[in-house]
């Protein structure tokens, strides 16, 4: 298990910050109290601890990342922190999460589409472990290869596929049977009609570890997420063939998306919080509508259009039955792909 304390993302009453620009800051914070319903002010001004399921980079700790600095931008609370645990394809995140939940009443521990895809396959721990305290995003994935890459288009790396599967070697942030390896095969056996079970994948621990592994010509191409792309500090290294999105994405309109290259594959990743069984379900739900009132400020708009995520906001008890419904379509989605 890998375990690191990455960051502390302060707010205004940093060190070094001048006095003017501190009262500006909690005239702010005070002015967003006034307008929260008593369980988030209960929350708002005190610390936020962020864990993360996997390495640094990747869909996670962007996510993750992105919320924390844009709540302390926005005054809605005083400082967060991030640690990564990473391991077993968030395994090790839940069970440290679940063993530790008496000391852990400030911490959210974000998660997506693969902690489903866990509970389908039967692995354990599982989310059902957990308190569901709110989905915030959707992202859609991408298939993109390096800019200098012999395959110009999708079509070309289709055909690839389709002449010799082994031979091209597709990189993900998840584990063998976790959503980028899922969704890779999912599209080369709609796109390329090769069995499942046929794609070469190859899984890194985080999105970011897997870019890298695609920009150092270690794998050839890369199933991942549109945002984890949009942030990549050198964006024109990559080249994104095809977005899975029903249509084109307004915040990155100039990406094809399978559907229009003939290819009926759509797809968005959820992102969302889950915290600790041991949390009072008065406080999840302050959480929780900390994070509804997050999304609706000018400060997080930015970030999302940035990303190019889109809002899916289900709450507490929503956000169980939006889980069960997930759980349900990725059971019949693998068993279609012969992966379980």
């Amino acid at each position: 298990m890998r375990r690191s304390l990455q960051s502390s993302i302060p707010s205004s009453r940093s060190p070094g910050v001048s006095r003017r620009s501190v009262v500006a800051g909690l005239g702010a914070t005070a002015a967003g109290l006034a307008a929260m319903p008593s369980g988030v002010m209960a929350q708002a001004g005190q610390r936020l601890h962020f864990l993360v399921p996997a390495g640094v980079g990747g869909g996670w700790d962007q996510t993750a990342r992105a919320v924390a600095e844009t709540m302390t931008r926005a005054g809605l609370v005083q400082s967060a922190t991030l640690e990564h645990v990473s391991g077993g394809g968030g395994a090790r995140a839940i069970d440290y999460l679940v063993s530790t939940g008496q000391t852990q009443q400030r911490t959210l521990m974000v998660s997506s589409t693969p902690i489903v895809l866990r509970a389908v396959r039967g692995a354990t721990p599982s989310y059902r472990e957990l308190q569901p305290v709110a989905s915030v995003i959707g992202d859609y994935a991408v298939i993109a290869v390096r800019a200098g890459s012999p395959y110009r288009d999708f079509a070309a790396v289709a055909a690839a596929v389709r002449r010799a599967p082994g031979d091209v070697r597709i990189a993900g942030g998840s584990v063998r049977g976790g959503m980028d390896h899922v969704l890779a095969a999912r599209i080369f056996n709609v796109a390329s009609g090769v069995e499942p079970k046929a794609v070469t994948y190859l899984p890194y621990d985080a999105g970011g570890a897997a870019m890298e592994a695609l920009l150092t010509e270690q794998v050839d191409v890369l199933s991942t997420g549109l945002g984890e792309v949009l942030e990549t500090p050198d964006r024109s290294a990559i080249r994104v063939l095809a977005v899975t999105a029903p249509e084109r994405v307004a915040d990155a309109s100039d990406l094809p998306t399978l559907r229009e290259l003939g290819h009926d594959v759509t797809f968005v990743n959820w992102r969302g919080f889950f915290a600790a069984p041991q949390l009072a379900v008065a406080t999840a739900d302050s959480y929780a509508t900390l994070l509804g009132r997050l999304l609706e400020t000018p400060e997080w708009e930015a970030v999302r259009a940035r990303h190019a995520w889109q809002k899916i906001y289900h709450a507490r008890a929503d956000f169980g039955a939006f889980l069960e419904a997930e759980e349900a379509t990725a059971r019949q989605y693998l068993r279609a792909l012969a992966i379980i």
